[in-house]
């Protein structure tokens, strides 16, 4: 696996921090309500920062195995990025007009960041820690 230069390290990890706060405040925005639509947006910076670190370490082995992992990662961090997306739309309502009535938008868009979120988390754990075995066996 390619490690991470310094900068793409500082990346990664700054994105890392942006989505724990954004998610944090978004959670308990309800205490602080003016900061939910600045932190809505950290949140989405820091997926973009996230995923675009995590997309440069590419693997340039042959193991089929670690392959399906890094492709199962890329795939989480698509859902981070939709789960930012969705995110800032909650607060900011971007995606309300292309919908015929206010219903249709809250059943099917609004707050369902949280699933995005769920579904990245799982499988970006489960990746992280499946290639870090497999890269073991390896040596």
């Amino acid at each position: 696996m390619k490690e991470l230069s310094k900068t793409q390290f500082a990346i990664f990890a700054m994105g890392g921090i942006l989505m724990a706060v954004g998610a944090g405040c978004m959670a308990l925005g309800f205490m602080v309500p003016k900061l939910v639509g600045v932190t809505s947006w950290l949140f989405l910076l820091g997926t973009a920062l996230f995923s675009v670190a995590q997309a440069t370490q590419v693997y340039e082995g042959n193991n089929l195995t670690i392959r399906r992992l890094k492709n199962i990662q890329y795939f989480a961090d698509l859902c981070f990025i939709l789960s930012g997306i969705s995110m800032v739309d909650t607060v900011h309502g971007l995606f309300i007009d292309l919908f015929d009535n206010r219903v249709a938008y809250l059943t099917y868009v609004y707050n369902k960041w949280v699933v995005f979120l769920l579904i990245a988390a799982i499988l970006e754990l489960y990746t992280v820690h499946r290639i870090s075995n497999e890269l073991k066996k390896q040596d």
